[in-house]
């Protein structure tokens, strides 16, 4: 079976985007007015990213969250709740008295958080000055220093969780940064839903997949491609954002790219669309009060009507004079009708940027465009007057 490009399967013959299709409305059917959250939980299992829930008690998000290690098989999952009094013993294991005798501070990993493939970590703002370095390494390089030894964890991805946004001043804003998903998690907006989820009863299984499944996800995932195009609105969303203040970091931008990739994969196509770009309303904002405004120019730009207009009428353009150069090659009976037919069109999309234009002036690239339709019509035109 196909899915827009993709052909591989997986269980029961289902093509891999199914299975990860399947899961996540399984996880829809399970969470109520999670749509958003369940999409960046499986997008970050795919780009192996960091991401972090902020909302009220009681939204569902260590339930949520808990479903990473219970969805892949033969992965370790470690979770803990934070408080200002947690030490590193509850994160990274206790002091081995062994070693501790010979004056030698090594912890017993076992089955603690550098030893785990995912983490949940609630309250995690709440991370003191003792675990805070460890735990900023670990999340950023994936490398846990035992006793100053460098040990490779196989972490992929932390969700972590908290009430409350971080305050200026409380020495954590590395820790935020570590997180490139960041998502508010709200109480049940709609009515019918809020009902539903209060008469729901079941237990709603939700399918797995291994870790050699989803190893081969990730190397999938990672050949999506991003064209040039997307590029260029990638480096107009950042100028759009600088022009406001707001100056994401080039690590940011750059790791983004893992999770359009992940969106774009998720939903079974093999390269990245304008559409995608919405999920960078997530990642390019610094402080809660860039949120409102970051996602306005991220969608005012990556969904900019006057540039998909361009990209439509270029496009179609191209086409036609690439058949009419075709036509005057082949020197057919039927050319010379062809050419006039094939003129009319170009002339009718020059008629709609011109159009445009007037419309907007203030947009020099319509202006070039219809400078250069008017050079290759000019063109065309001559040749059907000399064929």
């Amino acid at each position: 079976m196909r899915v827009n490009g993709f052909t591989e399967k997986g269980k029961g013959g289902q093509s891999m985007c199914e299975q990860l299709q399947t899961i996540r409305q399984q996880l829809n059917e399970r969470f109520y007015d999670r749509e958003e959250e369940i999409e960046a939980l499986l997008i970050a299992l795919l780009s192996r990213q960091h991401l972090l829930f902020i909302g009220p008690a009681g939204t569902g998000k260590s339930v949520l969250s808990s479903m990473l290690g219970s969805i892949v098989e033969g992965s370790h999952c470690f979770q803990h709740l934070l408080t200002p009094f947690s030490t590193p013993e509850e994160l990274f294991g206790v002091l081995s008295l062994k070693d501790l005798e010979q004056g030698i501070y090594k912890r017993n990993v076992t089955n603690m958080l550098p030893e785990a493939h995912f983490a949940f970590i609630d309250e995690i703002f709440k991370a003191n000055s003792a675990i805070l370095n460890s735990l900023l390494t670990l999340i950023n390089e994936r490398i846990y220093y035992n006793n100053g030894v460098p040990i490779a964890s196989p972490l992929l991805t932390m969700v972590g969780s908290s009430n409350e946004y971080i305050e200026e001043g409380e020495g954590l804003e590395a820790l935020f940064d570590r997180f490139l998903l960041r998502y508010e998690v709200n109480y049940i907006r709609e009515e019918a839903a809020f009902i539903a989820m209060l008469k729901d009863d079941s237990e709603k299984e939700v399918s797995k997949i291994t870790l050699d499944e989803l190893y081969e996800y990730q190397q999938k995932t990672n050949q999506v491609v991003i064209s040039d195009t997307i590029f260029k609105v990638l480096a107009k969303i950042r100028q759009a954002l600088q022009d406001e203040g707001i100056r994401p970091s080039d690590r940011r931008f750059k790791q983004s790219l893992s999770v359009l990739k992940a969106k774009a994969y998720l939903d079974g196509r093999t390269e990245v669309i304008r559409e995608d770009l919405s999920i960078l309303t997530n990642i390019l904002w610094e402080t809660v009060e860039q949120k409102s405004l970051t996602e306005q120019i991220i969608k005012e730009v990556a969904f900019d009507t006057v540039e998909a207009f361009i990209h439509r009428t270029s496009t179609e353009f191209e086409m036609i004079i690439l058949t009419a150069r075709n036509a005057m090659l082949q020197k057919s009976p039927f050319a010379k009708s062809e050419l006039s037919q094939l003129l009319l069109q170009g002339k009718t999309l020059f008629m709609e940027v011109q159009n445009m234009s007037r419309q907007i002036p203030s947009r020099p690239e319509l202006n070039s465009l219809k400078t250069e339709m008017h050079k290759q019509l000019l063109r065309i035109t001559s040749d059907v007057i000399g064929f």
